[in-house]
């Protein structure tokens, strides 16, 4: 590919562009979070209200789930699990209609009023059927509701799910619009109990400064805000994933490497996006053993081998034992493979095997790791001089 001169100043014109464009995507992120948290938030609000309309209804709360699952992914695609729509269900009612409409009409007054839902129990089964028919087919002006909830849906699940009071919630919260938290800067605070830690502190100023100062990490890239899973899920969009082209071939190679193996080896997929409570993971290739009748998770990392990397990927086999596995299979086996420079390293995840001769029977019919580590040293080097070469001839 022939290079095109660069007229003077240039880099002023590009770096302003790019700058331009990051801006926009990041904006866009921002206004599509905006809209899909006030959506959330009127289903949620519908269904706790569907429940309450008559006599008895809270009880079919599960069937209620699972047929609106059915049918909204049937019809809008991805993002309308049961569970996803109950965590609609408990944000709504961890931000009730009497709050939000509080909040509401002082932001934006032409938002009619939410009834209380103890105000509307009170009132007779005929009245009560009649308004709860009436307020399911209203609709809101999302884009005024929005402005109620300054944070974005990944900020709600965590508020929701990990808090144990409202109390702890609104000081998350706070803290989260007042040092403009990202979703990995709130996880981690929740996680570290800062909550509990900034009420016993002497000096809880110190505190809150300190805890709203950002890591090296924290930062979310305008491209990572656009591919942010819950948003793609909400627009029903493709799921892109870009990692490093050195992991991109590894992961191609590795894929025909083991369909070379022989007969036992059937594809099922690439960068498979699993949900556990309310993260985000990916395993890079899914091949189901035909012999062995399981599946084969397998996971690939350009670093070290780590505790933590086992430990990951008996959750993955655990989840996909409980999501994926149909009846009739055996439990699934991971496979983690680490590549360094100089070495490489194989590891097949048999813990979560409580069947003690079926965990011989997958050693025995497996590829042998020391095969599997020498492939894909010899694949690393190989890309390696490619690359080396590759740059070396161009002219």
């Amino acid at each position: 590919m022939n290079k095109v001169k660069a007229p003077e100043n240039y880099g002023d014109i590009h770096g302003g562009i790019v700058a331009l464009l990051e801006a926009a995507r990041q904006a866009a992120a921002r206004s599509v979070n905006v809209l899909m948290t006030a959506t959330y938030w009127e289903i949620g609000r519908r269904i706790v209200e569907f429940e309450q309309g008559g006599k008895g209804r809270a009880a079919y709360s599960h069937e209620l789930l699972k047929r609106l699952s059915l049918d909204l992914t049937a019809q809008f695609g991805r993002g309308f699990s049961a569970d996803n729509l109950e965590q609609m269900r408990l944000f709504y009612q961890a931000y009730p209609s009497s709050q939000i409409s509080e909040t509401a009409s002082r932001k934006s007054p032409a938002i009619p009023p939410l009834e209380n839902s103890e105000t509307a129990s009170r009132k007779s089964d005929q009245t009560d059927a009649a308004e709860n028919s009436e307020s399911l087919s209203r609709n809101f002006d999302l884009s005024q509701l929005a402005s109620v909830f300054p944070l974005s849906w990944s900020h709600y699940v965590h508020l929701v799910r990990r808090t144990r009071s409202a109390e702890e919630r609104e000081f998350y919260e706070a803290e989260a619009l007042r040092s403009g938290w990202t979703v990995r800067q709130l996880d981690r605070q929740i996680s570290t109990q800062f909550y509990t830690r900034a009420l016993l502190s002497k000096n809880k100023r110190a505190m809150l400064e300190k805890g709203g100062q950002p890591r090296s990490g924290d930062s979310v890239s305008p491209d990572e805000a656009i591919k942010d899973p819950y948003v793609l899920e909400f627009l029903n969009l493709k799921d892109e994933y870009s990692e490093s082209q050195l992991e991109e071939a590894l992961i191609h190679r590795l894929e025909d490497f083991l369909l070379e193996l022989g007969g036992d080896f059937t594809f099922v997929g690439r960068q498979r996006r699993m949900r556990i409570d309310e993260s985000w993971f990916r395993v890079d290739l899914l091949f189901f053993h035909r012999r062995l009748r399981c599946l084969v998770i397998i996971d690939l990392k350009l670093n070290e081998l780590s505790h933590a990397d086992v430990g990951q990927m008996n959750m993955y086999c655990n989840y996909a034992r409980e999501h994926w596995v149909l009846p009739g299979e055996n439990p699934p086996v991971g496979l983690i493979l680490c590549t360094r420079r100089n070495t490489a390293v194989a590891r097949y995840a048999l813990d979560g095997l409580l069947n003690k001769v079926l965990a011989a029977e997958y050693q025995t019919v497996l590829p042998d790791v020391k095969l599997l580590e020498e492939e894909l040293a010899k694949t690393r080097r190989g890309l390696e001089t490619r690359r080396i070469n590759a740059k070396g001839g161009k002219k």
